[in-house]
């Protein structure tokens, strides 16, 4: 319940329903002792162990690697930032309609503090899966990683990552709204049938204007550095997700629905192990919780 609800919310509810009389420091120090035996555990299983052993089928199987941050509140250091990461198969998607999908499993990796900590974490899970698919925001740092670590995977810029920086150009070299939108909509689409390329040159040959030919050059700039990874046409014909949807709801399924309830402000310690709480209970993996008290018993 102290993985759900802040503290004293969750003591009225096990009260109420089992008259067991907890109170809610009891509930924060239990939160807190199991998230960092989870998060002791995981450092030693990645010490010992190096990688996560995945059977042959498992590891052939189409995998997605998403990963960002997020800012949150902490005492000591004001807003710290927690990076999560994403693994999900391609067979975990499920469509809901035309326009919504699913996801029916993921693994989740959080960490509090900079990508010496984070990426091994990660390296964990996904070292051993053959078939990778890393769809990501544009951050510098995750695009050296991966190039430095896994240079022959599919590499996916966000779509609607590339597009917000095609809109927000436009915003500023069209002053008529109508026209702004026509073009974005058009380089958009042109995007999606032709991939990046085209919309490049379409950048180019637009008249000289003082106002907005360096931005015009740093977006040019930055669509060359991913041009490999904006091909959206062939990914999209190879069937691949191009957009980090996932991604977005994952920071705030998995960590903001607990991490950010009104009045949490939390010690670095004690949120990098509620997050530890988060990720096993939203991986479905909580028997680890199960185990572990048993033993405690």
């Amino acid at each position: 319940m102290g993985q759900h609800l802040v503290f004293e919310e969750a003591e009225h509810v096990i009260n109420n329903l089992t008259g067991a009389g907890f109170n809610a420091k009891q509930i924060e120090r239990v939160c807190h002792d199991y998230g960092g035996r989870i998060e002791t555990r995981d450092l030693g299983e990645i010490e010992v162990n190096g990688y996560e052993e995945v059977s042959p089928a498992e590891r052939d199987k189409l995998h997605y690697v998403s990963v960002d941050g997020s800012m949150y509140l902490t005492r000591e250091g004001g807003w710290k930032e927690i990076k999560l990461g994403r693994i999900y198969k391609d067979g975990d998607l499920v469509t809901v309609s035309k326009d919504r999908g699913s996801l029916a499993g993921s693994q989740y990796v959080a960490h509090l503090g900079g990508i010496g900590g984070f990426l091994p974490k990660m390296e964990y899970h996904i070292e051993n899966l053959a078939n990778k698919v890393f769809l990501a925001d544009g951050a510098v740092w995750i695009w050296n990683w991966v190039e430095d670590t896994y240079p022959d995977s599919v590499q996916i810029v966000d779509f609607y990552h590339a597009k917000e920086h095609l809109c927000g150009f436009a915003r500023e070299r069209f002053k008529d709204p109508g026209q702004r939108r026509k073009w974005a909509e058009e380089q958009g689409g042109t995007m999606l049938e032709k991939g990046i390329g085209p919309v490049i040159e379409a950048l180019e040959g637009l008249p000289g204007d003082e106002g907005t030919d360096g931005k015009r050059s740093q977006l040019i700039a930055y669509y060359e550095k991913h041009r490999h990874r904006m091909q959206y046409h062939d990914f999209l014909e190879d069937g691949l997700q191009i957009g980090s949807g996932a991604m977005e709801s994952a920071h705030k399924d998995v960590l903001q629905a607990r991490l950010k309830l009104s009045g949490q402000r939390w010690t670095m310690a004690g949120l990098q192990q509620m997050a530890q709480l988060r990720v096993v209970y939203k991986s479905g993996k909580w028997d680890r919780i199960t185990e572990m008290c048993k033993k405690a018993a």
